[in-house]
Parts: C-alpha cells; sequence; structure tokens
C-alpha cells in the first residue's frame, strides 16, 4: 500500500517544481520546456537498432531537397562536425536506410537519400508529434510561427545557416511545374519546392 507520505512528497515536488518555473524569467523558462521536450523527443529516439542522431539525420534526409543532402549539410543542420555526420550516415547505409548518390559531374561528391526502410522510419508514431497534433489550429500556428522567429534569432547570433524551404527563397522561380533554383541554374525534382534548402535565402 502507498502511504500518505508518498503522496505528500510527491505533491510538495510538484508545488516546488512548478513555483520554480514560474519564478523564472519568462526566457529560461521556455528554454527549460523547449529542453524537456527535446530529450522526451531524444528518448523516443532509441527505437529498434536507431539511436537519436541516427534518426535525427533520417530526418533532416527526408525534409531536404537534391542540392542539401551532403554530409556537410546534415552536420551543419544538426550542429554537429562533418566527420562524425559521416560515420553517422555510413552507419544508415549499412544498416539499409539509405543509399549513397554521386554526382554524374563529380564522383567525389557524395549525398543521401531515404530507401524504403528510411522512408518508414521517419514515419513511426512519436510521442512529440502526436502532442502537437492535439493542439488547437491556433496554438499549433502560433507555436510553429514563434519557434521558426526564435530559431532565426539564434542562428543569427550563433552565425548559423539558414535552412529554408525552397519556395520562400528569393532564389527560387516558380515559372515551371516543381520550380527552378536560379542560384544553382537547377530544375527542382517534384515536390521539392517545399523542402529544406541550405543556401535559402529569405525572399
Amino acid at each position: 500500500m502507498i502511504s500518505i507520505r508518498y503522496y505528500n512528497e510527491k505533491y510538495i515536488a510538484t508545488l516546488i517544481s512548478t513555483r520554480y518555473l514560474l519564478s523564472m524569467k519568462p526566457d529560461h523558462g521556455i528554454r527549460i520546456l523547449i529542453n524537456r521536450l527535446a530529450r522526451i523527443d531524444s528518448a523516443a529516439g532509441w527505437t529498434g537498432d536507431l539511436n537519436p542522431t541516427q534518426r535525427a539525420a533520417l530526418e533532416y534526409l527526408s525534409e531536404a531537397n537534391q542540392f542539401s543532402r551532403s554530409p556537410s549539410h546534415v552536420a551543419e543542420y544538426l550542429g554537429t562536425t562533418r566527420g562524425t555526420m559521416s560515420q553517422t550516415l555510413k552507419a544508415l547505409v549499412r544498416k539499409g536506410y539509405t543509399a549513397e548518390r554521386r554526382q554524374k559531374s563529380d564522383q567525389r561528391s557524395i549525398s543521401y537519400e531515404l530507401t524504403e526502410a528510411g522512408v518508414a522510419a521517419v514515419t513511426e508514431p512519436n510521442p512529440i508529434a502526436e502532442a502537437i497534433g492535439n493542439l488547437p489550429a491556433g496554438v499549433h500556428t502560433a507555436l510553429k510561427d514563434g519557434l521558426m522567429q526564435c530559431l532565426r534569432l539564434a542562428l543569427a547570433a550563433n552565425g548559423g545557416h539558414s535552412f529554408g524551404k525552397c519556395k520562400t527563397c528569393a532564389y527560387h522561380e516558380a515559372d515551371s511545374e516543381n520550380g527552378f533554383c536560379t542560384l544553382l541554374g537547377l530544375g527542382l525534382e517534384p515536390g521539392e519546392k517545399d523542402k529544406f534548402c541550405i543556401e535559402h535565402k529569405e525572399a
């Protein structure tokens, strides 16, 4: 039988935790909430034969266009080194989640794309995604906009690269069906205008 003392201790701990959050500066409290969500998300990444870093790399590749899937691109997006990410991507190839793709014009240039197993892995249920999906539409939109603005400010302060969707980029030309990148002088593949681009520049 669980004692009354247990409930009292649990209540006191919860009360202290709540008061601690409320007494913080708003920016500090929000950062802690984001970190806690990130930890829950990371814990959910340990499924099957994948670890959180490998799963994060798969999720990035699923949202990146054909010009933004090199080890250096994935490394910059995830805030790690190129060497570390190269090892992660090679491990994903061995496990059958990704495949290497070399440029015809330069065989030294390697990019990665998801296999069927990789696509299946990134579409598995996730507790944070489910929680966000259950938010009211207005809260969902406000949360996304607020976090995007926060990310842009943090990247600017830290000297990071902006990763935006092709269709909102100043280099994007929408005259053709799939879109055209005027920076690289190349056409986009179907669906790529809605994916991340490393060279993104706000329109």
